[in-house]
């Protein structure tokens, strides 16, 4: 996406169809959902937004997890 957008701006019809393909197709290949609202200007919500409305199924939270320690028998 080489513009970037104007931020507040409404974003309708096929403009949005059109940002919508091409951050899923950004976020699929790895980008995270802030990297893609810095690169279009936007909020992280907005992003969020318009992954899930593109059907996207969302990454799960990076870092360390606190899974169960494993015992020495």
């Amino acid at each position: 996406m080489a513009e970037t957008l104007k931020k507040g701006s409404r974003v309708t019809g096929a403009a949005r169809e059109k940002l919508a393909a091409d951050l899923k197709k950004k976020y699929d290949s790895g980008a995270s959902i802030r990297a893609l609202a810095e690169e279009t200007g936007r909020s992280y919500g907005f992003v969020h937004r318009m992954l899930s409305e593109s059907g996207v199924i969302l990454r799960g939270r990076g870092g360390a997890t606190r899974g169960k320690k494993a015992t020495s028998a």
